[in-house]
């Protein structure tokens, strides 16, 4: 079955119409970046509005970046069974109605469900515009395509903590998801108006379901076990026990099924090519490490250092402005260095930042903790440009787009699954420095008498005592999980020599 116009029927778009469809199309990638970075800064908002712990709030943002993910490998599938168009459009529509599900979720269950179902229909979206950009666009003007899909990628980080922030503190957490709805509804309406003509030939093609069910099954156990382990203290609940046999058993057969499917929904065969699998394991580990400061930062300045949403948005936003500059620097240089040097390079500057953050003190200004963010940004085009390039030059070009999806698979579970490994993590060590803190004091009392001397009640002293050690404690694990981060980069940072050099450079943007 095909459609009657199908694209080649028709000449790229040409001047005001090719400037606003691709305006339009960059917005609605835009907008599912922004959903990934604006709930990070209003994870205590609701968290207590829900009545759950700050790590529990954290699910809001895992359970869309994991149900994004599995859409992923699917998307290719979709696209020629449906058209591109088609589900770029529905994909808009489904983001648009679980957003304003998201904002009127009663109970936190609910909103973690209406996350889930939202990036569903998010995950095919960014793929999918940067495909018809690509179709729009004049085969000589494809640069100025990426630039405009690339930028909106970048952009997204920046814009997402201060929206975020400036919305939870001033209107409420709710709007978050509400603003999504005229973007979403928008550009769909406009987006079919202006390429529905343009849509490309559909056919029946297999879908390998088992390999879907189980992917499915052991992404969401492991995801599962990762945020409600801590609250059910791990393997001492059968719950936690039997969810962790699911993972591994549904992750051997997946791995079975995969290698072995005759059309398999992720191509496993690809790993046989040395610098795809060096180059998704640096994308990973680079990645996760990096996405999990971007979760506990915010939250660490909201609920220990006296910050608002909206000043911990300002202070997470400052990594963006440098990343914007040097996109387009570090692009031109790809072809002409070695892109390894340049991987090596930008990932062992993100460790010296994260080494540089684990010597924060509780009394570290906004400039103190702007800083490191504002110079981290210099390094985020030295990782993802070049990355991708040598993932995807090694694979052959027939290979590229599974090659992609995969990438993108991997670098969105590795930041959820690290996003819960460190928030868990955090809470944990914060524990332990409390109990050693609070061991190790000395003149305790004498300092509740010269509390209690300036008016304080015996229990107003306690308290202001017991606020010292938690503050002293939480800063302690926050400066301990950037060592942690460093150590993880470094190692990414010398994994990606085991890559040989490129023979060919990938085209941008394939790896989002």
């Amino acid at each position: 079955m095909s459609q009657q116009n199908p694209p080649a029927a028709l000449p790229p778009l040409t001047g005001l119409p090719l400037l606003l469809t691709g305006l339009l199309l960059g917005l609605a990638n835009f907008m599912v970046v922004l959903d990934i970075t604006i709930a990070n800064v209003a994870v205590p908002h609701i968290a207590g509005s829900l009545a759950v712990s700050p790590s529990q709030g954290t699910w809001v943002i895992t359970s869309y970046a994991v149900a994004e993910a599995i859409t992923v490998p699917l998307t290719g599938w979709l696209a020629m069974r449906f058209g591109a168009v088609k589900v770029f459009v529905i994909g808009l529509i489904g983001f648009g109605v679980f957003s304003i599900l998201c904002g009127l979720a009663p109970t936190f269950g609910a909103l973690v469900l209406f996350r889930i179902l939202q990036g569903l229909c998010g995950g095919p979206i960014m793929p999918m515009s940067q495909t018809l950009l690509l179709q729009i666009f004049p085969k000589e003007r494809a640069p100025q395509a990426l630039g405009i899909w690339s930028m909106t990628t970048v952009v997204g980080p920046i814009a997402g903590p201060i929206l975020g922030g400036a919305l939870s503190d001033n209107i409420g957490w709710h709007w978050i998801f509400f603003i999504n709805i005229p973007v979403a509804f928008g550009v769909a309406f406009l987006a079919w108006k202006q390429l529905s003509k343009r849509e490309n030939p559909t056919r029946r093609v297999p879908v390998d379901y088992v390999g879907l069910i189980l992917l499915v099954v052991w992404v969401g156990s492991l995801q599962i076990v990762l945020d409600k382990g801590k609250e059910l203290d791990w393997f001492s609940s059968s719950f936690i026990v039997i969810l962790s046999i699911v993972a591994v058993i549904g992750f051997a057969a997946f791995l079975i099924w995969e290698l072995t499917a005759e059309n398999p929904i992720v191509n496993l065969r690809i790993f046989r090519h040395r610098g795809f699998a060096v180059g998704v394991t640096t994308l990973s580990l680079t990645f996760g490490a990096f996405f999990a400061t971007v979760v506990l930062i915010p939250l660490w300045l909201q609920t220990n250092m006296g910050y608002t949403a909206t000043w911990a948005g300002y202070a997470a936003a400052f990594q963006g402005i440098l990343a914007v500059v040097m996109s387009p620097i570090v692009a031109s240089q790809v072809a002409k260095r070695d892109p390894r040097a340049l991987v090596s390079f930008g990932v062992f500057w993100m460790a010296a930042i994260a080494l540089w953050r684990s010597h924060f003190a509780t009394n570290a200004d906004f400039m103190v903790i702007a800083m490191p963010q504002l110079l981290l940004g210099f390094a985020m085009p030295f990782f993802f440009i070049p990355t991708q390039s040598i993932a995807l030059s090694s694979v052959k070009p027939e290979e590229t787009a599974g090659a992609a999806g995969i990438a993108n698979f991997l670098r969105v579970t590795a930041g959820a699954f690290a996003t819960s490994i460190m928030t868990t993590s955090w809470e944990n060590t914060a524990s332990v420095k409390r109990t050693d803190l609070a061991g190790a004091l000395n003149g305790a009392q004498t300092t509740m008498d010269g509390l209690v001397a300036q008016g304080f009640t015996p229990d107003q002293a306690r308290a202001q005592l017991e606020g010292l050690v938690q503050s002293q404690a939480v800063m302690l694990s926050t400066n301990q999980m950037f060592v942690v981060t460093a150590m993880v980069f470094a190692i990414a940072a010398a994994t990606i020599w085991l890559a040989p050099r490129p023979a060919r450079v990938a085209a941008p943007g394939g790896g989002h």
